[in-house]
This record gives structure tokens, C-alpha cells and sequence, in this order.
């Protein structure tokens, strides 16, 4: 995945969010040049008062237990859920900030959600996240220090309102020029107009 600044598709997500760990894994077969924009879910609903799906409880156990795994299994997509699954990702959003500022976005997203959903390793534990972040190259410490800068947490607001501003609703969510895809499974329409 190429990530470039301003790029055709854009990918709006949260690390905690299985759908777009899903469809993350799937934006390689697209072909497609990539602008991450990574948001947080939990203020996205709040802003547009939408609930997440996982507090329907009927909707929240059909996705974990039968749909996401079916759709993992389609695609090849290694899928495993901790018991503490999903987790608060305010600190790992904030990371998400400080690798972008450090020009390794794609390499950060890569790793948390390669840890998070194909691990199952419990990211609401800061030596989990310390050990991904120092398998996929980073040091830990350059990622932990500043996402407690205001700048950081500011940018990250404003990430998401801007996001809600453009329509956005939930995550994942895809632009392809201006036209806006809501969900992992519009990834085929997506692929269609490209």
C-alpha cells in the first residue's frame, strides 16, 4: 500500500474497529494509491449520535461470532479476537498521530492491527503495543512520549470532526474522489469504479 497525500481513495478508520482491520488487509488487491486517515470511532458516534454496533446486542454477536469470521475466511484473512476485544484505542489513535507526524503511518497501522485482530494480543496493555511497535521497527518510547502532547490529542479531534463534517458516520468508511462507501463490504463497488 502506497500511502501519498492526496490520494484517490481514502480510508477512514479506528484500530479498534474489526471491519476496517478487514478491509485494511483487502486495500493491497484494489491496486489503489491509499490516504489513511485514521479518526476515533468513539467520537464519531458521539458527534453524530450513532451508536456502535457492538452495543446492539443481537447485531454485536453476529458480527463477532459468524459474519466477521465468515468474511475473514472468504478473503484469507487471519482473524482472532481477545477475550478483552475489542479496547478503548484513544492511546493508540494518538499513536496513529505521532507515526504520521514521523512518516510512518502505513508501518504503525500495519502493526497494530496485525497485532490487535491476526494476534489477538490485548492492545489496551502498554507492553503488548511496546512489543509491536519494536517488532515492526519503531521505538517504542518515540511513539509513546508525545501522545500525551496536546498538539497530539488536538490533532486527532480535529481528524475527527473534519470527518464527521465530510459524512462520516461510522468506519471504516472509503471517498473515492467524493463519492463517500460506508463498511468493508463496499469494497467490491469500490473496486468496480476503479
Amino acid at each position: 500500500m502506497r500511502l501519498i497525500l492526496a490520494a484517490q481513495l481514502e480510508f477512514y478508520f479506528d484500530l479498534g474497529s474489526p471491519p476496517s482491520y478487514i478491509a485494511h488487509a483487502r486495500l493491497p488487491s484494489l491496486g489503489a494509491e491509499v490516504a489513511l486517515r485514521p479518526v476515533l470511532a468513539g467520537g464519531i458516534f458521539k458527534l453524530t449520535e450513532n451508536r456502535p454496533p457492538l452495543e446492539v446486542r443481537a447485531k454485536g454477536r453476529y458480527m463477532l461470532q459468524t459474519d466477521l469470521p465468515r468474511i475473514a475466511e472468504h478473503f484469507g484473512i487471519p482473524l482472532s479476537f481477545h477475550a478483552n476485544a475489542p479496547v478503548p484505542t484513544l492511546q493508540l489513535m494518538r499513536g496513529a498521530v505521532v507515526a504520521e507526524r514521523l512518516g510512518r503511518l502505513a508501518d504503525y497501522v500495519t502493526a497494530m492491527f496485525r497485532a490487535m485482530w491476526a494476534e489477538a494480543r490485548d492492545m489496551s496493555d502498554q507492553q503488548a503495543v511496546g512489543e509491536a511497535l519494536e517488532r515492526a521497527d519503531f521505538d517504542a518510547a518515540s511513539i509513546f512520549t508525545p501522545i500525551g502532547d496536546q498538539a497530539v490529542k488536538d490533532t486527532l479531534i480535529a481528524w475527527t470532526r473534519a470527518a464527521v463534517d465530510r459524512g462520516v458516520f461510522g468506519v471504516p468508511t472509503f471517498f473515492l474522489d467524493d463519492e463517500m462507501f460506508f463498511g468493508q463490504d463496499r469494497l467490491d463497488l469500490i473496486e468496480e469504479r476503479l
